[in-house]
């Protein structure tokens, strides 16, 4: 829905922004991908799940521009504040502590480097 609030008022999603996405879903797709290869789920099943992540976020970005283009700042600001809260609940609940199990002292410098190259990105 974040996704589709930028587009309200014909503004755009910047590049820094669809960058961040991406970068931030991968290491979290590989890993669930993984976790359901490792429980015995199929190929099929692992780009089936995947694909109606897809569509379902497609669709949520599509509502978000189209059911809150009058919504006041205020209602955009607690819908970004609530996504970002996800985001980092779910890095503290599944991806800290799983990375930790594989890269024990360098998890602190990988998540470091990972916030200076989403800043970065941020600035281009």
């Amino acid at each position: 829905m974040v996704l589709g609030l930028g587009l309200i008022g014909g503004g755009s999603v910047s590049l820094s922004v669809l960058a961040a996405v991406f970068i931030s879903n991968v290491p979290e797709g590989l890993s669930s991908a993984a976790g359901m290869k490792n429980s015995g789920r199929s190929a099929r099943y692992v780009f089936g799940v995947w694909g109606g992540i897809a569509l379902v976020s497609a669709l949520a970005a599509l509502l978000g521009y189209a059911l809150l283009g009058g919504a006041p700042p205020e209602a955009v600001a607690v819908i970004t504040a609530i996504a970002a809260g996800a985001i980092l609940t779910m890095i503290a609940d599944t991806m800290i502590p799983e990375a930790f199990e594989d890269t024990h002292a360098w998890t602190g410098l990988i998540t470091t480097v990972g916030f200076l190259t989403a800043f970065a990105i941020s600035l281009a």
